[in-house]
């Protein structure tokens, strides 16, 4: 049987291909919000509680799917989670109330939660230490693709369909993207019948260092949660998480409050600032790899690549606070996203760095859960903090969460292999 030559990378394609869906389907509802408000008489007050109930199925969610990835795998666990959100978003085109859509979004929150856990133990699997924060850097730059993506296809498709059949479009999407995963997914590196020898080698020899000096210990829930390294990722997790959810589900109706954006303006700008937060994606994954190329320990190239990231956020925040033009104010934004995708690529690669890979998917779920709570908590001061339309006290709240992110990576302690008696 013919072998397939850098497999690790297509397999990590793949989970960017479904990252971009998932955030096609998420961002729908804010771009086309304006026109679904006045269709149906919603305010932001109704706006502000459907991205809540969505982030309560979100965080429900991560915790669920970190476990059903650990116990059935990757391969099925991605096709769980794909084919939930693909049906939900389906659903909305019935939506009517805040009521329905609220339902609906519970359910696409459940689904879409996934991804993450998902991607993370997809990449532990697949990837060696050296090499794993470039994967989760082009997993996160999937993330900025979709939302790069999601305002120009979604205002299209709304101007020429509407916004019920744009929905049904965009969950077929889902659809399409189990056929090669199924194809080519057919199990992990040690016994995939495409995988070269040499690569197959070169990753699991990479894995090997880790798992040994953790001598594969596996805590239970009660035992992961009694490490300070635990609740460091899940404190900053905590912390972090709310800025990038402030633009994802605020930034079309800043746009449209802010500078009297419609949707097809919404559609033309609303994607600029995630495509610096791609490239931050990027950049995160590769300077790391880089730094650790050059003989740096794991914790100081983590580190310093997050504190460069988190550096980058904190002056563009209060920049964005006084920005009088739309371009400054995307351009600004742009700077902030690309801070914290380069942030987060490492920090979601920190439970691998901790952990053996039958923790991994469990952490990232428990610290994906503490991110939503985080989110859910900002997500309800937004209505009151812009109620006169200044947007200024938004991009204060992610300005005064910053530092808090690398407090709580610093009082986690050194970034290494956790063994047993560990605390």
């Amino acid at each position: 049987m013919k072998t397939m030559k850098g497999l690790r990378w297509l397999v990590m394609m793949l989970v960017a291909a479904a990252t971009i869906i998932n955030y096609i389907d998420r961002s729908a509802l804010a771009v086309m919000w304006p026109g679904i408000a006045d269709e149906l008489g919603m305010d932001k007050q109704d706006y502000a509680n459907i991205v809540t109930v969505f982030l309560v199925g979100y965080a429900v969610g991560q915790t669920l799917f970190g476990k059903l990835f650990d116990a059935l795998g990757t391969r099925v666990g991605f096709i769980l989670s794909i084919v939930v959100w693909s049906i939900s978003i389906g659903l909305h085109c019935v939506a009517r109330s805040a009521l329905s859509f609220g339902l609906f979004r519970v359910l696409l929150g459940v689904g879409e939660a996934g991804n993450w856990p998902g991607a993370t133990k997809a990449a532990a699997e697949w990837f060696p230490i050296k090499e794993r924060a470039l994967a989760q850097g082009i997993f996160g730059a999937g993330a900025s693709l979709g939302s790069i993506v999601a305002p120009p296809l979604v205002a299209i498709l709304y101007h020429y369909v509407g916004w019920k059949a744009t929905f049904i479009l965009i969950a077929a999407l889902g659809f399409i993207w189990i056929v090669p995963w199924l194809i080519i997914y057919k199990s992990g590196p040690g016994a995939h019948p495409w995988i070269s020898e040499d690569e197959r080698q070169y990753i699991l020899s990479g894995q090997v260092r880790a798992e040994e000096k953790q001598a594969e210990y596996v805590p239970t829930l009660g035992q992961l949660l009694r490490h300070r390294e635990s609740w460091g990722v899940i404190a900053a997790r905590f912390f972090i998480d709310p800025v990038w959810w402030l633009f994802v589900a605020w930034l079309p109706l800043y746009l449209n409050e802010r500078f009297g954006f419609d949707v097809k303006q919404i559609g033309l700008f609303a994607w600029v600032p995630f495509v610096g937060a791609a490239i931050g994606a990027l950049a995160g994954g590769w300077l790391c790899g880089r730094l650790l190329a050059r003989g740096w320990s794991v914790n100081r190239a983590r580190k310093s690549v997050i504190g460069l990231g988190l550096a980058l956020m904190l002056p563009s925040l209060l920049l964005s606070a006084v920005a009088a033009t739309p371009l400054l104010a995307v351009m600004s934004i742009a700077v902030i996203l690309f801070g914290f995708q380069a942030a987060i690529t490492n920090i979601q690669t920190l439970p691998s760095d901790f952990f053996s890979g039958k923790t991994v998917g469990s952490l990232a779920g428990i610290s994906g859960t503490a991110a939503v709570l985080g989110v859910i908590a900002c997500m309800q001061l937004v209505p009151a903090l812009t109620a006169d339309g200044n947007y200024a006290p938004f991009f204060v709240l992610g300005a005064l969460l910053v530092p808090l992110v690398f407090v709580s990576l610093w009082l986690g302690g050194t970034v290494q292999p956790v063994r047993k008696g560990d605390q």
